[in-house]
Protein backbone atom coordinates (compact mmCIF):
# COMPACT_ATOMS: atom_id res chain seq x y z
CA UNK A 1 0.00 0.00 0.00
CA UNK A 2 2.69 2.24 0.85
CA UNK A 3 4.48 2.17 -1.98
CA UNK A 4 0.87 2.15 -4.29
CA UNK A 5 0.24 5.53 -2.29
CA UNK A 6 3.61 7.40 -3.08
CA UNK A 7 3.31 6.34 -6.63
CA UNK A 8 -0.34 7.77 -7.01
CA UNK A 9 0.58 10.38 -4.63
CA UNK A 10 3.98 11.55 -4.17
CA UNK A 11 3.24 14.46 -2.35
CA UNK A 12 2.17 11.42 0.74
CA UNK A 13 5.75 11.20 1.63
CA UNK A 14 6.03 14.25 3.76
CA UNK A 15 3.44 13.24 5.48
CA UNK A 16 4.80 9.86 6.15
CA UNK A 17 8.18 11.44 6.93
CA UNK A 18 6.80 14.33 9.57
CA UNK A 19 4.65 11.29 11.16
CA UNK A 20 8.34 9.51 11.82
CA UNK A 21 9.07 9.81 15.15
CA UNK A 22 12.42 11.49 16.07
CA UNK A 23 14.30 8.54 17.48
CA UNK A 24 13.76 7.08 14.16
CA UNK A 25 16.00 9.74 12.44
CA UNK A 26 18.33 9.25 15.14
CA UNK A 27 18.52 5.83 14.61
CA UNK A 28 19.02 6.12 11.27
CA UNK A 29 21.95 8.53 11.43
CA UNK A 30 23.91 6.20 13.69
CA UNK A 31 23.26 3.42 11.44
CA UNK A 32 24.14 5.45 8.59
CA UNK A 33 27.44 6.22 10.19
CA UNK A 34 28.25 2.73 11.05
CA UNK A 35 27.76 1.68 7.38
CA UNK A 36 29.73 4.12 5.91
CA UNK A 37 32.59 3.85 8.07
CA UNK A 38 32.23 -0.05 7.02
CA UNK A 39 33.86 2.12 2.97
CA UNK A 40 36.79 2.80 4.84
CA UNK A 41 40.01 -0.39 4.43
CA UNK A 42 40.62 -0.40 8.22
CA UNK A 43 41.27 -3.41 10.62
CA UNK A 44 38.68 -5.22 13.37
CA UNK A 45 38.84 -7.59 16.38
CA UNK A 46 37.53 -10.89 16.23
CA UNK A 47 34.65 -9.01 18.33
CA UNK A 48 34.32 -6.23 16.31
CA UNK A 49 33.39 -8.22 13.42
CA UNK A 50 31.08 -10.87 15.45
CA UNK A 51 29.12 -7.79 17.03
CA UNK A 52 27.83 -6.34 13.59
CA UNK A 53 25.90 -9.28 12.92
CA UNK A 54 24.73 -9.98 16.57
CA UNK A 55 24.06 -6.02 16.84
CA UNK A 56 21.59 -6.10 13.29
CA UNK A 57 20.37 -9.51 14.10
CA UNK A 58 18.97 -8.36 17.23
CA UNK A 59 17.83 -5.78 15.26
CA UNK A 60 15.58 -7.34 12.60
CA UNK A 61 14.75 -9.75 15.73
CA UNK A 62 13.26 -6.83 17.66
CA UNK A 63 11.85 -5.77 14.56
CA UNK A 64 9.94 -9.05 13.49
CA UNK A 65 8.81 -9.51 17.15
CA UNK A 66 7.42 -5.77 17.39
CA UNK A 67 5.33 -5.95 14.39
CA UNK A 68 4.00 -9.57 14.70
CA UNK A 69 4.08 -10.31 18.47
CA UNK A 70 0.48 -10.63 18.51
CA UNK A 71 -0.13 -12.20 15.13
CA UNK A 72 -0.98 -16.23 14.44
CA UNK A 73 1.75 -15.86 12.08
CA UNK A 74 4.22 -15.21 14.19
CA UNK A 75 5.58 -18.45 14.44
CA UNK A 76 5.70 -18.73 10.77
CA UNK A 77 7.55 -15.25 10.28
CA UNK A 78 10.08 -16.22 12.23
CA UNK A 79 10.24 -19.37 10.48
CA UNK A 80 10.89 -18.30 7.42
CA UNK A 81 13.67 -15.37 9.13
CA UNK A 82 15.45 -18.79 10.66
CA UNK A 83 15.27 -20.79 7.50
CA UNK A 84 16.37 -17.76 4.79
CA UNK A 85 19.36 -17.00 7.25
CA UNK A 86 20.34 -20.12 8.14
CA UNK A 87 20.93 -20.97 4.00
CA UNK A 88 22.08 -17.36 3.21
CA UNK A 89 24.63 -18.28 5.97
CA UNK A 90 25.53 -21.41 4.74
CA UNK A 91 25.92 -20.43 1.52
CA UNK A 92 28.15 -17.40 2.22
CA UNK A 93 30.45 -18.66 4.55
CA UNK A 94 32.51 -20.70 2.93
CA UNK A 95 33.33 -18.51 0.52
CA UNK A 96 36.54 -16.40 0.45
CA UNK A 97 37.39 -13.17 2.22
CA UNK A 98 39.53 -10.52 0.98
CA UNK A 99 40.52 -9.77 4.92
CA UNK A 100 43.69 -10.66 5.75
CA UNK A 101 43.86 -11.51 9.29
CA UNK A 102 47.28 -11.44 11.88
CA UNK A 103 47.26 -13.97 14.16
CA UNK A 104 50.06 -11.61 16.66
CA UNK A 105 47.12 -8.80 17.04
CA UNK A 106 44.67 -10.86 16.49
CA UNK A 107 43.04 -8.85 14.18
CA UNK A 108 41.89 -8.47 10.40
CA UNK A 109 43.11 -5.90 7.74
CA UNK A 110 39.89 -5.54 5.81
CA UNK A 111 39.02 -4.00 2.87
CA UNK A 112 36.28 -1.35 2.02
CA UNK A 113 33.17 -2.47 1.07
CA UNK A 114 29.49 -1.19 0.31
CA UNK A 115 27.97 -4.38 1.33
CA UNK A 116 27.75 -3.78 5.15
CA UNK A 117 26.28 -0.63 4.34
CA UNK A 118 23.86 -1.59 1.84
CA UNK A 119 23.01 -4.59 4.43
CA UNK A 120 22.60 -2.39 7.52
CA UNK A 121 20.38 0.40 4.95
CA UNK A 122 18.23 -2.65 3.90
CA UNK A 123 17.43 -4.00 7.55
CA UNK A 124 16.48 -0.59 8.91
CA UNK A 125 14.49 0.14 5.48
CA UNK A 126 12.58 -2.84 5.95
CA UNK A 127 11.83 -2.16 9.55
CA UNK A 128 10.91 1.43 8.32
CA UNK A 129 8.79 0.44 5.47
CA UNK A 130 7.20 -2.28 7.52
CA UNK A 131 6.16 0.34 10.51
CA UNK A 132 4.71 2.16 8.38
CA UNK A 133 2.74 -0.28 6.87
CA UNK A 134 1.28 -1.70 9.67
CA UNK A 135 0.57 1.87 11.17
CA UNK A 136 -1.20 2.58 7.97
CA UNK A 137 -3.14 -1.01 7.48
CA UNK A 138 -2.38 -2.95 11.11
CA UNK A 139 -4.14 -6.12 9.62
CA UNK A 140 -1.49 -6.40 7.62
CA UNK A 141 0.22 -7.91 11.25
CA UNK A 142 -2.34 -10.92 10.44
CA UNK A 143 -1.80 -11.55 6.87
CA UNK A 144 0.12 -14.90 6.33
CA UNK A 145 1.84 -13.43 3.44
CA UNK A 146 2.91 -10.29 4.51
CA UNK A 147 4.85 -12.00 7.47
CA UNK A 148 6.47 -14.29 5.76
CA UNK A 149 7.90 -12.12 3.33
CA UNK A 150 9.56 -9.43 6.01
CA UNK A 151 10.37 -12.67 7.76
CA UNK A 152 12.33 -14.08 4.66
CA UNK A 153 13.52 -10.49 4.42
CA UNK A 154 14.71 -9.87 7.32
CA UNK A 155 16.38 -13.79 6.98
CA UNK A 156 18.29 -12.96 3.98
CA UNK A 157 19.63 -9.66 5.19
CA UNK A 158 20.84 -11.86 8.45
CA UNK A 159 21.98 -14.62 6.72
CA UNK A 160 24.64 -12.76 4.41
CA UNK A 161 25.96 -10.80 7.54
CA UNK A 162 26.32 -13.91 9.84
CA UNK A 163 27.93 -15.77 6.78
CA UNK A 164 30.15 -12.82 6.18
CA UNK A 165 30.91 -13.46 10.22
CA UNK A 166 31.71 -16.74 9.85
CA UNK A 167 33.99 -16.90 7.24
CA UNK A 168 35.98 -14.49 8.48
CA UNK A 169 35.93 -16.39 11.92
CA UNK A 170 36.64 -19.46 9.79
CA UNK A 171 39.92 -17.64 8.63
CA UNK A 172 41.07 -16.76 11.97
CA UNK A 173 40.55 -20.51 13.66
CA UNK A 174 42.32 -21.75 10.46
CA UNK A 175 46.00 -23.36 12.21
CA UNK A 176 48.88 -21.05 10.46
CA UNK A 177 50.26 -22.70 7.12
CA UNK A 178 53.25 -24.29 7.67
CA UNK A 179 56.34 -22.97 6.87
CA UNK A 180 57.90 -23.57 3.68
CA UNK A 181 60.74 -25.91 3.75
CA UNK A 182 63.68 -25.15 1.73
CA UNK A 183 64.18 -28.23 -0.78
CA UNK A 184 67.63 -29.42 -1.43
CA UNK A 185 69.21 -28.95 -4.60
Amino acid sequence: MLIQLLTQHPEAIVQVLKGTPGWVWGLFTGLLALGLNQLRDGRASLVRVTLMPVAMTGFSAWGTWSAFSASPSLGSSLLAWLACAAVLAALVAPTRSPATYDAATRSFATRGSVVPLLLIMGIFLTRYVVGVELAMQPQLAHDGQFTLVVGALYGVFNGLFIGRAARLWRQALRPAAAPLQASAA
